[in-house]
């Protein structure tokens, strides 16, 4: 236990150290005036950079741009055995696998279905995959940007302009952390190319070949890493060697996974004037986020305990695993990574241990407001506080108020609504899925670690993550198409919400803080807006989490 705590002090003390730096770059680059390679964008484009958008005007816009992009990488992923760059041949994606994929894709899911190197071609991974990963962080980033302008700006319905949020956000922001990490990544091993697979011969059967996938990998893992995306060039994902070469590498992309969406927490302080505000939330995510990762680093390290009985020397759980980088490091991946919407893994969490599953989904299940996805982590937060802000409120007789602004019952009214129907979609889609053939046939183990692997499943898709237990076979017409519509309604019923609630607290006036106004800054608030994250995030799903992921626990537990 104390090699957990030290490897996960060593990896948040790193990442704290550039939460500062980084967090303020960003502020800056979203309220900074525009330069003039914007203006020569917003030109040759023929979008204004200089008109505010109300809500409903952002929200329109976004849901257009997001709508072209899924119904391109449909179509590419359709046509592409007639397009360029496809060395292999490989043949157009079936319709249902190539809806559920535009729509992983665009929405920052990617959730993938497919294996890569032997379904999709590179032309595929980079023009429309690789792509859609720099849109679709960039459209959390630029909605992030609108609520916190909702928040800021008083007596107006104008939360900013969408194309220039998306432009600041891809030119400033992503596209040069991607270009160095990219360069870092290939320093190191992770390959870049466009040659055809290599045949090799085998050393064991010179009469037996094999084919090395090769492809524009490095480019992918990058903004895959730094995107919260998670999509990988290879089935394995980032347990494959070359997308994940080395101990390095491995300590790399965690940092990256994890790094933006902790900066955005001090970005929020400095865009309302008040880093406080910042730095709660950031601490509750942490006091959230250390014992969850240490429990299932914890259980990884002392592997499963049916095998004490065999008298085999257990070293931890590695089922599943690459013995390159062991049981604690894939199990604190693991931790990040669905606690950021991310969804990369770099070992197959169909092998984990119950508690670990358990542990992820439990991650997810908050509403990826511990880190959560860039722009969307922040965004999620603070809907949870404004539920916490007015239970508070009137708990103890104060006015609930958030940054001077009152929070009355038509923004909680907005806020319980998105929350009730997307903590009801992955108990209802789960059912279903458990009660016809369709669903139940696609589990290839029975009982509770079967019921772990569907549910599992739209609790990843619902929560935009990305992240599967392999066990379950997902590509198939009902998982393709009702993942899909899952993976569209966790995204943008959500974010309409969302603009909403910023339509209100923009229209209002400010109001000085008093003797009635409830600190939000102070310890207190803090222990408060914790035990509500974990009161909204986990009672919905605590029946159907005893179902799976703990009868499998405690049935294994029995055994001994």
């Amino acid at each position: 236990m104390g090699i957990a705590i030290f490897q996960l002090f060593i990896y948040l003390s790193i990442t704290l150290l550039l939460v500062i730096p980084l967090g303020w770059y960003i502020a800056k680059v979203l309220e900074g005036k525009p330069l003039a390679i914007e203006r020569v964008i917003a030109r040759w484009s023929g979008i204004d950079l200089n008109t505010q958008m109300d809500w409903k005007q952002y929200l329109l816009t976004m849901l257009l741009v997001n709508l072209f992009g899924m119904l391109t990488v449909y179509a590419v992923q359709r046509l592409q055995y007639y397009l360029p760059l496809n060395t292999q041949h490989f043949k157009g994606i079936a319709p249902g696998l190539a809806f559920n994929t535009a729509a992983s894709f665009t929405t920052n899911t990617d959730w993938q279905a497919y294996s890569g190197e032997s379904a999709m071609s590179y032309f595929t991974q980079t023009f429309a995959l690789t792509t859609q990963q720099f849109l679709s962080v960039a459209t959390g980033l630029a909605l992030m940007a609108a609520f916190i302008r909702g928040l800021v700006r008083s007596e107006t319905n104008k939360l900013g302009n969408y194309w220039q949020d998306m432009i600041r956000s891809i030119l400033y922001i992503f596209l040069p952390l991607s270009i160095l990490f990219a360069l870092i990544l290939v320093s190191q091993g992770v390959i870049q190319n466009f040659k055809p697979y290599e045949s090799i011969v085998s050393l064991d059967n010179p009469q037996v070949t094999q084919q090395i996938p090769m492809g524009p990998v490095a480019s992918m893992v990058a903004i895959k890493q730094l995107g919260t995306n998670g999509g990988g060039f290879f089935a394995a994902n980032s347990a494959h060697p070359f997308e994940n070469p080395n101990a390095v590498t491995n300590y790399l992309e965690m940092l990256a996974i994890i790094l933006i969406p902790a900066a955005l927490c001090y970005t929020f302080g400095i865009l309302v004037n008040d880093r406080r505000q910042g730095w709660v939330l950031l601490i509750a995510m942490l006091i959230i986020f250390i014992p969850l990762a240490l429990i299932s680093m914890h259980t990884e390290q002392i592997g499963n305990p049916l095998l004490n009985s065999l008298q085999i020397e257990n070293i931890g759980n590695m089922e599943g695993k690459e013995q390159r980088i062991g049981p604690l490091y894939s199990a604190l991946w693991g931790a990040v990574t669905t606690a950021t919407s991310n969804g990369s893994v770099n070992y197959m969490f169909d092998s984990a241990m119950p508690i670990s599953g358990f542990v992820y989904m439990v991650l997810m299940d908050m509403g990826g407001v511990i880190f959560g996805g860039v722009g969307c982590g922040i965004y999620g937060t603070l809907l949870i506080v404004i539920i916490t802000v007015f239970v508070a409120g009137l708990m103890v007789g104060r006015t609930p108020e958030y940054l001077g602004k009152k929070i009355e019952p038509y923004e909680m009214k907005l806020v319980s609504f998105i929350a009730l129907i997307l903590s009801l979609m992955v108990v209802f889609c789960t059912a279903i899925a458990c009660s016809t053939s369709a669903g139940a046939a696609a589990t290839h183990n029975p009982g509770a670690h079967g019921f772990s692997e569907i549910l599992y499943a739209f609790t990843s898709m619902r929560n935009n993550n990305g992240s599967a237990f392999a066990g379950l076979n997902v590509n198939t017409d009902f998982y393709n198409i009702l993942g899909g519509i899952v993976i569209l309604i966790g995204r943008y019923w959500l974010i309409i919400g969302l603009l909403a609630v910023a339509n209100s607290l923009a229209a209002k006036k400010r109001i000085p803080a008093g003797i009635g106004t409830l600190p939000t800054h102070d310890s207190t608030f803090l222990l408060f807006l914790i035990s509500v994250i974990i009161v909204v995030g986990t009672l919905s799903f605590l029946p159907v989490l005893a179902l799976g992921p703990l009868v499998e626990h405690l049935t294994l537990w029995a055994t001994l």
